[in-house]
């Protein structure tokens, strides 16, 4: 039987993200996986500010384009990082079940208070202002290793990362440093934080669909349509999370908005989501 060929990343989070997909589809479908490594352009320019040169598709184009050349049956995404934007021919199959979609504040165990904070996320910054005013904003490159080295070595007093990543890494502690995780009434993750999307040829999502986490599909795709009707991404200071029957938005124009979102799908999302901005608008 041929293999399932999945395309990712090669960091330690995205190689861990392909392990769980692996085991997620190889039961399901009864079929060997085999994991294919393709480096991104985000990868390669590790030394790029993701706000100033943009960071829509860095981490994603590369694994779309060898999709498209049929390198492999799917490709494996951090869902926050796949724009809205879908090149033709290919779609999303689903995603696995949702991991804590919080974010974490990471500081210095001797700096109870940080005042120089390095994030590369415009949103974390808008919100983080809020909970530390007066604090200096750097930015900070690197997986989630590196990060983790550069804060206890003092480059930073602290900095905010995915829990969702640490949870998938199993880094549940660091010499030198606290983990405090960030509420979700103190801060609006970004649309799709904490999942994995699996990417593949339009014609072969019906294939990999039933094995994937229908909870996790509804509200990432509702978020999704924010994102796709404000023109957002990932490196915008935008923010959007559903969270069963609500949804909380941030932006800096409007501040925080908590919205009821009773849709079951996308088709009766839309319409909810025009009316939620049309408020914000006006």
């Amino acid at each position: 039987m041929r293999p399932l060929v999945l395309l990712t990343r090669g960091s330690p989070l995205a190689r861990r993200q392909a392990d769980l997909v692996s085991a997620r589809l190889g039961a399901a479908l009864g079929r060997p996986v085999e994991i294919r490594i393709v480096v991104t352009t985000g990868d390669r320019q590790a030394d790029w500010s993701l706000e100033k040169q943009g960071g829509k598709g860095l981490f994603t184009a590369e694994l779309e384009e060898a999709l498209r050349r049929g390198e492999g049956d799917i490709a494996v995404h951090s869902a926050k990082d796949l724009p809205t934007e879908m090149p033709a021919g290919l779609a999303l199959a689903g995603f696995l079940p949702r991991e804590d979609a919080r974010d974490t504040l990471v500081r210095r165990a001797d700096t109870a208070a940080p005042r120089r904070i390095a994030t590369g996320s415009p949103r974390r910054r808008a919100q983080g202002a809020k909970l530390f005013p007066g604090a200096e904003w750097t930015e900070l490159r690197g997986n989630v290793d590196t990060r983790l080295r550069k804060v206890a070595e003092g480059q930073a007093d602290a900095t905010f990362l995915a829990q969702a990543g640490l949870n998938r890494l199993a880094i549940r502690a660091w010499e030198n440093l606290v983990f405090e995780p960030v509420g979700l009434d103190r801060m609006v993750p970004a649309a799709g934080q904490g999942a994995v999307a699996l990417q593949t040829r339009a014609e072969d999502t019906a294939l990999y669909a039933p094995s994937l986490d229908a909870a996790t599909a509804r509200a990432v795709t509702i978020e999704r349509l924010f994102l796709a009707r404000l023109g957002e991404g990932c490196h915008t200071a935008f923010a959007c999370h559903v969270d069963g029957e609500r949804v909380s938005l941030f932006r800096d124009d409007f501040g925080r908005r908590d919205h009821a979102m009773p849709a079951r799908n996308a088709s009766d999302a839309a319409g909810l989501v025009d009316r939620i901005l049309s408020t914000l608008k006006s």
